[in-house]
């Protein structure tokens, strides 16, 4: 691959967006990962909601938005909120990430962050957990004011290195997002942690691993 970047989502890719909710496990209940699952999938449905709408709220504010109603639905108490927020401002990487990280900073490739997060989100999620001499560049949609997968998205890289979109090597967790990666011209890969089945969104990647330690032997 003519990679000259390396550009990853954040959330569900390098961070477990469920680990907010698994810290509080015991006071949620049984159902605390069905809760976590439909807190993310609001989330991601009021991203794209709001793109169409044309109505833009920056990612915290969707993020409390669609905590809102995830703690309405499976009726959680309110007092759970700050803490629930506070926890998905520091979600855990998964294990394998920092050292996979540093292997390709070793290899001197330019490494970047392409998320939906503002700013200030994402450098506390890298920060917290010691990832922040590791990357480049933390782009945010904010620059923007779209979300994934709109195209402007994934002009922000393209603009800052001034290399064409199929020097980008792509990773994403989401399919969504793989496609619209691939579509605008990234060389995308699919981190399909849970065995799911791509999406059919006219774009299949030529690669897919099951983490991100598989990425090192493609490269």
């Amino acid at each position: 691959m003519n990679t000259k970047a390396l550009v990853f989502d954040a959330y569900g890719t390098l961070f477990d967006v469920n680990s907010a909710a698994k810290r509080c496990k015991d006071k949620i209940g049984k159902d605390w990962e069905n809760f976590a699952n439909f807190w993310r999938t609001t989330q991601l449905e009021y991203t794209w909601l709001r793109t169409l709408m044309k109505k833009h709220r920056d990612f915290w504010k969707i993020t409390e938005d669609s905590l809102d109603k995830s703690m309405k639905v499976f009726n959680i108490d309110k007092s759970m909120k700050n803490e629930l927020l506070n926890l998905y401002k520091v979600l855990s990487p998964y294990p394998e990430v920092k050292k996979v990280l540093e292997s390709l900073k070793n290899q001197k490739f330019k490494l970047a962050i392409l998320s939906n997060g503002t700013p200030a989100l994402l450098d506390e999620l890298v920060s917290s957990n010691n990832l922040n001499n590791l990357f480049d560049d933390l782009f945010s949609v904010e620059e923007v004011k779209v979300f994934k997968p709109d195209s402007r998205v994934y002009e922000i890289p393209i603009k800052k290195y001034n290399i064409k979109a199929e020097q980008i090597t792509f990773l994403s967790a989401n399919t969504w997002d793989v496609s619209g990666g691939g579509n605008f011209g990234y060389n995308s890969v699919w981190v399909n942690r849970n065995k799911a089945k791509f999406d059919i969104l006219d774009y299949q990647p030529k690669n897919e691993v099951n983490n991100l330690t598989q990425l090192l032997d493609i490269l």
